[in-house]
């Protein structure tokens, strides 16, 4: 049922005018890094144990930070409880299962894309060209909307399968290695 949730969830965003844009960006960039995880399939030894939760961390924006422990507080995730951490340069990967890398900490994307492939981590990020650089994830605005594309190389490389329901919302897909 979530899977065809999707797509209209992703319509119930309006557009917005300059003067509320800043906050409504962020909620609707916690929201996507809540929902994406319903939409991707981790290796096996990605968690410790079968109720193990899913580990969302930030690092380079705060207020998304901030929203997204306000949004997921008491929701689980593929039957998963949900847990938010802030990450700082230099924190370690292991044991985070999705990590938004903010405009603050964009500088060092190469070396977060190389920790998450090492730890099957799907890199989201909100900086241009950000797939280029190992994201696999990256927020864009379209006609004033937060969107997002993909590229599946990345995906592969950090051995994650993204739903083809993610897929088909995607504003653009990148093609994988295949």
């Amino acid at each position: 049922m979530t899977l065809f949730l999707l797509p209209m969830w992703l319509m119930a965003f309006p557009a917005y005018g300059a003067g509320e844009s800043e906050d409504l960006e962020h909620s609707v960039k916690a929201a996507f890094l809540y929902k994406f995880a319903s939409y991707v399939e981790w290796p096996a030894n990605a968690f410790p144990k079968a109720d193990a939760p899913i580990a969302i961390a930030v690092t380079g924006s705060d207020v998304i930070a901030a929203e997204l422990g306000r949004l997921v507080a008491g929701r689980t995730a593929q039957g998963r409880p949900i847990v938010v951490k802030r990450l700082a340069p230099g924190d370690p990967l292991a044991g985070v299962h999705i990590l938004f890398v903010g405009p603050g900490d964009a500088e060092r994307l190469a070396q977060w894309a190389r920790d998450a492939q090492a730890h099957s981590t799907l890199l989201v990020t909100d900086s241009r060209r950000a797939l280029e650089r190992g994201s696999t994830i990256n927020f864009v605005l379209v006609d004033r909307r937060v969107r997002f594309e993909i590229s599946l190389d990345a995906a592969e490389k950090s051995s994650l399968k993204l739903s083809s329901r993610l897929l088909a919302v995607a504003q653009r897909v990148h093609p994988g290695a295949r």
